[in-house]
């Protein structure tokens, strides 16, 4: 099956990747999940304020 997730390579400070693996453990997600969600409510709130991202 092919995987139809797109893939993208995200370099970061180290001391921001551990306390985005802090938050996401606290949340009982993994990092990726942490920032899928976080990227979701980032866009939630810039259509909010701007209209929907067509």
């Amino acid at each position: 099956m092919k995987d139809i997730l797109a893939r993208y390579t995200l370099r970061i400070n180290p001391v921001l990747l551990d306390k985005l693996g802090y938050i996401a453990e606290y949340e009982g997600r993994t990092k990726n999940k942490e920032l899928e969600q976080m990227i979701k409510k980032r866009i939630a709130d810039f259509e909010k304020e701007h209209g929907e991202i067509k």
